[in-house]
């Protein structure tokens, strides 16, 4: 069958779990409300010796609501949060997949880790215990390409389907990757997204070691505190978040509402350091303005940016700039905020979070607050609202920078 070369793609569906809120209405009324996910988690993970003692867990988790208990068994926890945020945003697009073509659906599955947990749980068994206590289950617990193998399983999608790794970027990645397979007609409709579930022990003494981890202890709730003077480093995080992508005629001949259009995806290199960004801003500059011309948007046109924002000194200085380098004088114009002031950094899983919360703010014409940011850095001198604010948005940006020197920038136009 012939296909058009390019066709224009949509957002039917979102599903995240968040340390603020499962599904699209707790994680708005969380954002909008300025709650803070944040707290001190060394009653669940071991970190004696280690320096950082604060994270943002998803506390109300019950996998149980979303899968069978054999299920949970064969699943690391990151896993159970892509499956159960796919199931959320089929839900919420109202599309069954064995309704459809399952051999049109396809699954691209951001993380930056993978299975952590699982790894760390047997080797502490098979050092103690021997090689016969590793799980049989552990391999397929620990393949960060599991996510998109269980979720195509789980609803019979047949079509394209694989693992996107980019750290911080896997979540933007990958919706930006599926809006391209779709637009070619690779897809008619896929789920995209990315999950992540690494607080444990060894990932917060990997991260300490690098100085990437705030140690603000005794006030987890302001720790997170993007493009502000006194940061100093991002809290870790976990969940997950799942979109439906249709194409439009797809998602208009079965009625679906349309939250929003990809309009633009922007994917570029750094190539200068393999965790610190480009000190001028260039690599994700250029993302951004990739973004721009796929979409055929100027730099004025964006009224809306939920910026990348980790609360590092090195990241929130170099987005500054890169926002400055690619939108020129229209840069002190726009609405810019972080929404990892309030649920931490989710790595893997942050790009398709942030998307979701940036086609919500869109949709309901508020930008949720950059929590704690209360002494500006001289360098972050761009409008990054301290306070929610109304405001209508037309089209607007969620950046994404990962270790790795890998950015990710979307843009997204009203319906």
């Amino acid at each position: 069958m012939d296909r058009p070369a390019f066709r224009r793609v949509v957002i039917t569906g979102m599903g995240p779990i968040t340390p603020i809120g499962t599904g699209v209405t707790s994680f708005w009324d969380g954002l909008i409300s300025g709650r803070s996910g944040v707290r001190r988690v060394d009653d669940r993970v071991d970190l004696d010796g280690i320096e950082a003692k604060i994270g943002a867990p998803v506390d109300d988790f019950d996998p149980l609501q979303h899968m069978d208990k054999r299920r949970v068994r064969h699943l690391d926890r990151g896993a159970q949060f892509a499956l159960a945020a796919a199931k959320l945003a089929l839900e919420d697009a109202g599309l069954d997949p064995r309704a459809a073509d399952p051999l049109r659906g396809g699954v691209v599955a951001g993380t930056g880790i993978g299975g952590l947990q699982t790894m760390e749980q047997n080797l502490v068994e098979m050092v103690n215990r021997g090689p016969r206590r590793v799980s049989p289950f552990f391999i397929p617990r620990l393949m960060p390409n599991a996510m998109a193998g269980e979720i195509s399983i789980e609803f019979g999608l047949k079509g394209v389907n694989f693992g996107v790794v980019s750290a911080c970027a896997s979540g933007a990645h990958a919706i930006a990757t599926a809006a391209q397979l779709v637009a070619g007609g690779s897809a008619d409709y896929a789920l995209a997204g990315g999950a992540e579930a690494v607080m444990v022990r060894i990932a917060y003494a990997g991260f300490v070691k690098i100085g990437a981890l705030s140690t603000r202890n005794d006030e987890p709730e302001r720790a997170s505190r993007p493009f502000d003077k006194d940061r100093d480093g991002f809290v870790i995080g976990e969940g997950g978040g799942f979109v439906v992508l249709e194409s439009e005629d797809h998602a208009k001949h079965r009625g679906a509402e349309i939250l929003a259009e990809v309009a633009g995806c922007g994917m570029t290199a750094d190539a200068f350091h393999i965790t610190a960004p480009c000190e001028d801003g260039d690599g994700a500059a250029r993302a951004i303005q990739a973004a721009l011309d796929s979409a055929g948007a100027v730099a004025e046109d964006i009224d809306y940016i939920n910026a990348h924002g980790t609360s590092t000194v090195l990241n929130d200085v170099g987005e500054t700039r890169a926002i400055k380098r690619a939108l020129g004088a229209a840069a002190s114009e726009v609405s810019i905020s972080s929404t990892k002031s309030q649920v931490g950094h989710l790595l893997g899983a942050a790009g398709a979070v942030e998307a979701i919360a940036t086609i919500l703010a869109m949709k309901h014409e508020r930008i949720p607050a950059t929590l704690n940011l209360e002494t500006p850095d001289p360098e972050c001198d761009l409008d990054y609202t301290p306070v929610t604010v109304s405001k209508r948005i037309r089209v607007a940006t969620s950046n994404s920078f990962g270790f790795g020197g890998q950015n990710a920038v979307l843009i997204f136009r009203a319906p």
